[in-house]
């Protein structure tokens, strides 16, 4: 059974950092494109980043340009989402997706197949 557990979330200050993992059993993660999604409360779910199945090509959103890095530890079975200089606007659950037959990392959600169960992120002002 694929299971995609994430961790890491809680309460952080403005300009705060977190780091976010999604942790794969049932599967071998290096066979997957995986990406971060996040929702807000009364949003759509939204692109956060992906990243390629041997980590050497990583798409982001321009929300998080510049602030969020993805990386993945393949012999663990594990992607990161590091979050830096976080703002309040960053808040909702995360969520980690793949995919396994996906060629890219894609931005749309029904592209996914296999999701977590999602980990809350706030941040206060």
């Amino acid at each position: 059974q694929v299971q995609l557990v994430e961790s890491g979330g809680g309460l952080v200050q403005a300009g705060g950092s977190l780091r976010l993992s999604c942790a794969a059993s049932g599967l071998t993660m290096r066979n997957y494109v995986t990406a971060w999604f996040r929702q807000a409360p009364g949003k759509e779910r939204e692109f956060v980043g992906g990243i390629n199945r041997s980590g050497s090509s990583t798409r982001y959103a321009e929300s998080v340009k510049g602030r969020f890095t993805i990386s993945r530890d393949n012999a663990k079975d594990t992607v990161y989402l590091q979050m830096n200089s976080l703002k309040p606007e960053d808040t909702a659950v995360y969520y980690c997706a793949a995919d396994r037959l996906m060629a890219v990392v894609l931005s749309v959600p029904n592209s996914y197949d296999d999701w977590g169960q999602g980990t809350q992120v706030t941040v206060s002002s």
